[in-house]
């Protein structure tokens, strides 16, 4: 009976609570609340406006359009999680990818959602506003030092331009600070609640931030690396701490592992399964790619290439491509045309015909792969494979001239041989037409050479030179063509020495008409052959991260001091008949500031070790780690995303500067604290310092106020005007105010 009457009792006591209202409380801090609204007044103010092409966008909307119309492209700045999440923008605007990208300031057709386009930019720019105040929360800052971090992001003019337009800056910042903020409350839920809920949610939310803020563009990683080094340090102290057992400590490190480095390298990979499973047709970027990449993709080269036989034949008929494809892609190719008996150097040729690599598809790219032991030119029935380790000839279709070299110096490579394709002069120079075939990629000594899949080398018998692209372009009486040479195998070899055969079919034709003509008829058959997803994310990764930037100089690209020192800027649009003009400004105040802070961080921190390191502990223990923490993520944020730009060898812009900026004003609400709190002893002198704040704070909103007008471009300007708003004149506006 009692086992009866538990259950009634817990029945009559849930009707009992039944009986009054459900109520759910919860904390809403209204800091964060307004902050949030503010940023997004501040982002979301007349977001369609321009509605125009604005600078970079006439690159990023080339890659919408892409994604839009499923076309595959190659975008070596980053990886393609920024992307996607602009092609969203579009895609949730009903954006059908067709406009033309062609010129900065085109004005916007009616099917394409600007705002819609922009919108992603604008959120995560002024979701960046609350996120400074509750980072600074999270570093143990006062609510007023937060908040004032929160509204330097928010009056920042660079910051609140870059934000409004599609642009993928205001993206990385914000998942710069996610990732941080993330991590800073998950050490604080190390203090307090180990393994609990909101412990794993911080940790894996971390490493998610961390992923996309590479997958947006691979500067992200600065960042990664911080945040992997702060966790690093904080994991080691753990592991000292013998109030754990061996057991938990394991425990920990196995989950920081999981979350910070085996989570991102997932999403890494699923930004790219996403990418290639959405742009899937051939497009303008195919030829970067490999034979049998481009084979992969719907139309292209797989409309050409489609049921090719898989094995080469003694008798097929092969275009070469060579594998490594820079300066630009091209093929094997010849023509009736001969070196020169004499070159502008006064080197003597062999005048035999030209052997060159040609980067367009032609007739000329066709040669026919030769028994050395037969006369025939045609493939057997059954096909004789050809395989690693054979002996063959090469043979010019249009020609049927043999492949050849010797030892007569190339025109621009004179270490190298000549090759060429062999004439009989009825002179002491025979023919040297034989080469060996080895297959690179091969699983084994007896491989077949296989259409697009086989990686090969040609080695010539008689000299040991192989097949190479030099690289070099050959003058006007080679047609500007890229010269092909034989190199010394003892050398070692080169991607530029390895090529794969990229369109193939048994030749059938018994004379040279006959073969002409198949020559000219590309092979129609219905069968297709496709990479996996990890040949093609290694192939497509490798390509990004060895594309070529453009190291060209451009008229508003700028040096790393220069943005220190606020001396560059970039005009992004210029209405086509008024005034009215957007350029990318930052506020000076703001930034004279931040960088003043550093320099004051530095100098405290190194005395205040070098006063711990004489046993004088300026700050108790707990402070002194915060303050520690506070410099490492803030100036260290800075610091790592600021310094590696002195190494880079590409065209850089005064945006380039904004992560590191960002990290730096969230450092000088840390510095002006810790001046109020420790430096300023009595009374009077916080009063002081506070009085001083509050007229900086208002002169960092005037120059906000004065840049508007070029921040959002609604807003004609004289040319007096607009002289008065140049950054080196910036601190006459603050003079003339005051």
């Amino acid at each position: 009976q009692s086992v009866l009457e538990d259950p009634l009792l817990l029945f009559y006591k849930m009707l009992g609570y039944l009986e009054h209202p459900v109520v759910v409380t919860a904390d809403i801090n209204l800091n964060v609340v307004a902050l949030t609204a503010v940023g997004l007044l501040s982002r979301l103010w007349q977001l369609s406006y321009p509605r125009a092409v604005v600078f970079d966008e006439v690159y990023y909307g080339q890659y919408i359009s892409f994604y839009m119309k499923r076309i595959f492209f190659l975008d070596g700045s980053g990886p393609p999680f920024g992307h996607m999440l602009l092609a969203l923008g579009g895609y949730l605007g009903g954006f059908d990818g067709n406009f033309l990208w062609n010129r900065i300031g085109a004005e916007y057709s009616s099917n394409v959602p600007v705002w819609s386009l922009r919108l992603l930019p604008a959120l995560t720019g002024a979701l960046s506003v609350p996120m400074a105040y509750q980072i600074l929360m999270e570093l143990g800052s006062s609510h007023w030092a937060a908040t004032g971090a929160a509204l330097l992001i928010l009056i920042e003019n660079a910051l609140i331009t870059q934000s409004r337009l599609m642009l993928l800056e205001s993206v990385l910042i914000f998942f710069n600070l996610l990732a941080v903020l993330s991590y800073l409350k998950f050490a604080n839920c190390q203090k307090q609640r180990p393994f609990s809920l909101s412990w794993w949610f911080w940790l894996m939310l971390t490493g998610v931030a961390c992923s996309c803020a590479v997958g947006v563009k691979y500067v992200g990683v600065f960042t990664y690396l911080l945040v992997l080094a702060v966790a690093g340090v904080h994991a080691w102290h753990l592991i000292g701490d013998r109030t754990l057992s061996n057991v938990c400590v394991l425990g920990h490190v196995l989950a920081r592992a999981a979350a910070l480095l085996v989570v991102p390298a997932a999403m890494y990979l699923l930004f790219f399964y996403v990418h290639l499973s959405l742009v899937y047709r051939s497009g303008p970027h195919d030829q970067i790619m490999s034979s049998a990449f481009q084979a992969s993709l719907e139309g292209g080269l797989a409309r050409i290439t489609q049921g090719q036989p898989l094995e080469v034949a003694y008798g097929s008929q092969v275009t070469l491509k060579n594998v490594f494809g820079k300066p630009v892609p091209c093929w094997l190719h010849s023509h009736q045309s001969t070196y020169p008996m004499i070159y502008e150097n006064g080197r003597g040729s062999s005048h035999q015909q030209q052997v060159t690599c040609y980067p367009f598809k032609d007739v000329n790219n066709w040669w026919i792969v030769k028994d050395p032991g037969r006369h025939q030119l045609v493939v057997n029935n059954p096909p004789r494979p050809v395989r690693h380790g054979d002996v063959v000839q090469l043979v010019h279709g249009m020609t049927t001239r043999f492949l050849n070299t010797h030892d007569v110096a190339a025109p621009l490579s004179p270490h190298s041989q000549e090759v060429s394709c062999y004439i009989d002069y009825n002179i002491s120079m025979p023919s040297q037409n034989l080469w060996r075939l080895e297959i690179v990629n091969r699983e084994s000594d007896t491989e077949v050479w296989k259409t697009i899949l086989s990686e090969v080398r040609l080695v010539h018998v008689n000299t040991s030179a192989v097949l190479k692209l030099s690289g070099a372009h050959l003058p006007d009486w080679g047609f500007r063509q890229l010269e092909v040479v034989g190199e010394k195998l003892s050398r070692g070899h080169h991607e530029s020495a390895v090529w794969n055969v990229e369109e193939h079919r048994y030749g059938r034709g018994q004379e040279q008409k006959e073969r002409e003509v198949e020559l000219h008829s590309p092979a129609q058959m219905d069968i297709s052959r496709n990479l996996s997803f990890v040949a093609r994310f290694l192939e497509l990764q490798w390509r990004m991260l060895t594309a070529k930037s453009d190291g060209s100089e451009h008229k508003y690209s700028s040096s790393p001091l220069d943005w220190v020192t606020l001396d560059t800027s970039i005009a992004y649009w210029l209405h086509p008949r008024t005034s009215a003009q957007i350029h990318l400004l930052g506020n000076v105040v703001i930034w004279a500031s931040a960088s003043l802070a550093t320099v004051v961080y530095a100098l405290l921190f190194f005395w205040y070790l070098l006063r711990r390191r004489r046993k004088i502990c300026d700050l108790p223990e707990d402070s002194w780690l915060r303050w520690v923490l506070a410099g490492a993520v803030c100036a260290g944020g800075w610091a790592v995303n600021y310094l590696p730009f002195f190494l880079m060898e590409k065209t850089l812009f005064l945006y380039h500067y904004l992560p590191a900026l960002t990290f730096q004003i969230l450092l000088l609400p840390v510095v002006l604290q810790h001046i109020s709190d420790r430096l300023c002893r009595t009374q009077l002198l916080r009063s002081l310092f506070g009085a001083l704040l509050v007229a900086w704070y208002s002169c960092a909103c005037h120059v906000f106020n004065a840049l508007r007008p070029l921040t959002y471009g609604d807003k004609s300007l004289s040319p007096s005007e607009l002289k008065a708003l140049r950054w080196k004149d910036s601190w006459d506006i603050l003079i003339r105010k005051y």
